[in-house]
């Protein structure tokens, strides 16, 4: 890109603050009506929410921002690019969205948009198309290279279906050829592809893994959406009351950045909320089994007993594990507990600030930065603390 380029994107920043949810939203309603076919890609639950217009905006922001070094932006590029491998995003899936996303500006703008603006964002999207599409090849091609690795959709049985709890069940995922499974980091995601009779669409999702690598199965343990219509309820009600043992469906290979930091030297501290837990077990199944020596506090907030996924598992591993310390909230309480409301860090500060500890918190994104805002107010090292934010991201934690 040349100066003049450069900074002709970067004099779009003060409209894309202002109005980049109205450009995103006139992007995706263009592009799934001349290219109806990618409603089976996209999540059509966060168009309707309206979180991918606004994850979408927010990115092109802190682009048009970081035009001049977008190296700032790789950590978020790696993590794009491990939503866009689980989904099988291809080169040419970016030549479509190119395609719209500039006729969008033209259209959103008016006169504003400029032969020589568009001319820049053009060349601004072909070097951003260019860095992840060069990103998301290696991701591929790390995933194939992998013992039993794969790229793109593979078809899976459910050999055991699990009530967790009152909301919370689990599906043993096993490769429909009956080989192995890819290795992959705890904390890491599968997406899943169901077909919806409601929505006439192949729609995928993301569930984290919730056990530790074993090389036989996946599990994904999903929170039923009780009552919920809205596309996201649609596949984990279709998971709980349609899907049985025995039957099929495809997965593409784990995914994601939130992972764990295997130095059993360092503490480990979780936080959770609700089926925010499920990436945090398989990082907790990995500690434990190695029977290494890493103390690890477990903070656990949902709504009483009975919704209580995992429950009987923490407290046998309590037992065995003696360097696991829980601490369970309930806001609900059905009977006596230890820990009553949400969860609370203030009320258990010495057992949770450590300064040498590793800190994870998956959640709600408001659960995520409450959190997060106490524990670097209280002295811990941001560089320490990683989330997991289920969904488009919508958090910018400084």
């Amino acid at each position: 890109m040349t100066t003049e380029q450069k900074q002709l994107v970067k004099a779009t920043v003060p409209v894309l603050r202002e109005h980049g949810v109205l450009l995103t939203t006139h992007f995706y309603n263009r592009m799934f009506t001349h290219n109806p076919e990618l409603k089976h890609v996209f999540n059509m639950g966060n168009q309707q929410n309206g979180k991918q217009q606004t994850a979408l905006a927010m990115a092109v922001l802190a682009y048009a921002e970081h035009i001049e070094n977008p190296a700032v932006l790789l950590p978020v590029v790696d993590s794009i690019g491990h939503k866009h491998t689980s989904l099988d995003i291809r080169p040419e899936h970016y030549d479509i969205v190119g395609n719209h996303l500039l006729a969008s500006i033209s259209e959103v703008l008016g006169t504003a948009a400029t032969p020589e603006l568009l001319e820049a964002w053009a060349v601004a999207y072909s070097q951003l198309a260019a860095i992840m599409t060069g990103h998301e090849q290696s991701l591929y091609s790390n995933q194939v290279n992998k013992s039993s690795g794969w790229t793109g959709w593979k078809p899976f049985i459910v050999k055991q279906k699990v009530k967790e709890s009152a909301e919370i069940t689990s599906f043993y995922l096993y490769p429909a050829d009956g080989g192995g499974v890819a290795d992959f980091q705890p904390g890491q995601y599968i997406s899943l592809r169901l077909f919806l009779p409601e929505l006439n669409l192949l729609q995928p999702r993301q569930y984290s893994i919730s056990c530790a690598p074993n090389g036989q199965y996946y599990r994904i343990s999903v929170k039923r959406e009780a009552g919920s219509t809205h596309p996201d309820g649609l596949i984990s009600n279709r998971l709980h009351d349609h899907i049985q043992e025995g039957d099929k469906m495809e997965l593409s290979a784990p995914a994601g950045t939130f992972t764990l930091v295997e130095d059993t030297n360092r503490p480990k501290v979780f936080i959770s909320g609700g089926v925010g837990q499920t990436p945090l077990l398989a990082m907790l199944e990995n500690l434990t089994s190695k029977q290494a020596e890493t103390p690890i506090t477990w903070v656990h907030g949902c709504r009483n007993e009975s919704v209580h996924a995992f429950k009987d598992q923490l407290e046998q591993l309590a037992d065995t594990y003696t360097h696991l310390y829980p601490h369970i909230f309930y806001d609900q309480p059905t009977a006596e507990a230890r820990h009553t409301g949400w969860v609370d860090l203030a009320a258990i500060k010495e057992e949770v600030l450590q300064a040498d500890a590793d800190y994870y918190i998956c959640g709600p994104a408001p659960f995520i930065a409450k959190h997060y805002g106490f524990l670097v107010e209280n002295g811990i090292d941001k560089s320490a603390i990683h989330f997991e934010e289920f969904g488009p991201a919508s958090l910018q934690l400084q």
